[in-house]
């Protein structure tokens, strides 16, 4: 991974969690020392769920899942670009 696609992936995960925080959601973009930055939305009930970006093809999409899963699952996930990013996931995860 080279130093502008950790730049993207942060860049695409704090615009996301600036979308999110104005859809009224928590969110904490988590950077850890070692490994890809993730971005924590606590749901009404106390769900989290984890956020990641990542690159598929010649795109970044974001791609979600519950703390509690251990795999990502590969059917919910959104393109980066889209303007209604933040709209889809809240509607996905229901919030």
């Amino acid at each position: 991974m080279t130093a502008r696609e950790q730049y993207e992936r942060f860049d695409h995960l704090a615009r996301l969690g600036w979308e999110l925080h104005c859809l009224g959601i928590r969110v904490s973009l988590v950077v850890p020392v070692t490994g890809r930055p993730v971005l924590e939305m606590l749901l009404g009930n106390g769900t989290t769920v984890h956020i990641t970006a990542i690159r598929r093809y010649c795109e970044w999409v974001f791609t979600w899942r519950p703390w509690w899963a251990r795999l990502w699952r590969r059917d919910k996930w959104v393109v980066a670009q889209a303007d209604n990013a933040a709209a889809i996931i809240v509607a996905e995860v229901d919030v």
